[in-house]
């Protein structure tokens, strides 16, 4: 075990079952003219972990360790996509609507690729998932389990949406869960400051979180 300076308490992190998830860093939700500035949101936030996610799954590389990436995504004919979320709020561009990188969050289009500072290598596992949550409808969970994966560190966007619902999921699952702090963005500071919190509460009632430095400190060789 390698104890990683953690919040409540030291993450126990297991280097034989421990895997890395980086949530949805695709180009809808990170650049201009995606879903997340359809929203009016700003989206430069998001683009600027593009580097410390970077760093982390470099660590994660470099150590042999897996790296999981996720994609927020629905088929082509939105027979996944319950008008339930199609329909909320009032975007300018809705789930489905042609946009300036391809159809929103539409498996095969553009805008639904992972940016290129965090794509994925040959080999590595990518999740297309069509709900908020990673365990949602996809084979997450099986392949953890053949896998002997038990611990799952965190990164990605957004920090209160689909990375805090994985982490939920993940934790009623039985695993052991990280955040890490700078590899994980919101659109609204305070969302990302109160979901940090409520992550660590009550004795890491959902989980822990770190600091990228205190990671790449604590398993440095």
């Amino acid at each position: 075990m390698i104890d990683i300076p953690a919040e409540p308490g030291p993450f126990p992190l297991d280097p034989a079952a421990v895997a890395l998830i980086v949530i949805d860093m695709q180009r809808d939700f990170v650049e201009p003219g995606g879903f997340g500035a359809s929203l009016g949101n700003d989206v430069s936030r998001l683009t600027a972990i593009i580097p410390a996610v970077a760093d982390l799954i470099g660590l994660f590389r470099q150590k042999g360790w897996p790296v999981i990436h996720t994609r927020e995504s629905h088929l082509p004919d939105l027979s996944d996509c319950p008008p339930a979320k199609r329909l909320r709020g009032k975007p300018s561009l809705r789930i489905g609507d042609p946009g300036p990188m391809g159809r929103i969050l539409v498996r095969g289009e553009p805008g639904n690729q992972i940016v290129d500072g965090c794509a994925p290598l040959p080999g590595e596992v990518v999740i297309d998932k069509p709900g908020k949550g990673a365990f949602y409808k996809t084979n997450l969970d099986a392949l953890l389990m053949q896998t002997g994966i038990r611990q799952l560190v965190f990164a990605g966007v957004t920090t209160e949406v689909c990375v805090q619902t994985s982490m939920r999921e993940a934790n009623d699952r039985g695993f052991e869960c990280l955040l890490v702090e700078e590899a994980t963005e919101s659109y609204f500071p305070e969302f990302k400051a109160a979901t940090l919190a409520m992550i660590h509460a009550q004795g890491g009632i959902v989980g822990w979180t770190c600091t990228l430095p205190a990671l790449q400190k604590a398993v440095a060789p």
